[in-house]
């Protein structure tokens, strides 16, 4: 019979504690803000509403500039898109084929970089290299789709210099 009464009594407490986890805590604010009345309590609430009222009118003030900011964008980037030279190339890749397997596409890359500085005539400053020419994410997708060990033995990329001389490569049309 004692071991009944233990497991009845184990179950309340169950209970019990269930009940309290249930409960939420208000949030609780620190002993220096502690609200004494009824009215600073009211106070309180008013002023937590305030600043989650604030806060949703930020954001969206927020949204809105950034839709206004989006078309802006666009039209700088075809302005400063004024195309001066575009030609399409079938870049070789098989002498990336000549390195071990785990250093094929990285070399790929760097095949890619040297024929389109070579044949769209782009001057070899080291530091403004990186910014001359732009290969697009569409290109690198390309070369890494079969992994590190693959690469494509050739690829055909639409190169397009801008009148800064900066050249960005995308993928021919049909590929």
């Amino acid at each position: 019979m004692t071991e009944m009464k233990t497991a009845s009594k184990r179950t309340k407490v169950k209970k019990d504690l269930s009940k309290e986890t249930e409960e939420e805590p208000e949030e609780e604010l620190p002993e220096e803000e502690l609200p004494v009345n009824e009215e600073e309590k009211a106070e309180a609430k008013e002023e937590t509403k305030e600043k989650a009222e604030e806060a949703a009118e930020e954001e969206v003030l927020e949204e809105e500039l950034e839709e206004e900011e989006k078309p802006e964008k666009v039209e700088k980037k075809e302005a400063e898109e004024e195309i001066v030279e575009e030609r399409v190339y079938t870049i070789p890749l098989g002498r990336a084929w000549i390195s071990p397997p785990k250093k094929r596409a990285p070399r790929a890359i760097r095949i890619i970089r040297g024929f389109v500085t070579k044949h769209m005539k782009i001057k070899t400053d080291e530091t403004e290299e990186a910014e001359r020419l732009v290969i697009s994410n569409e290109v690198n997708e390309k070369i890494w789709s079969s992994g590190i060990k693959n690469p494509p033995r050739k690829i055909r990329v639409r190169a397009v210099k801008d009148k800064e001389g900066t050249v960005t490569l995308h993928l021919a049309e049909g590929d």
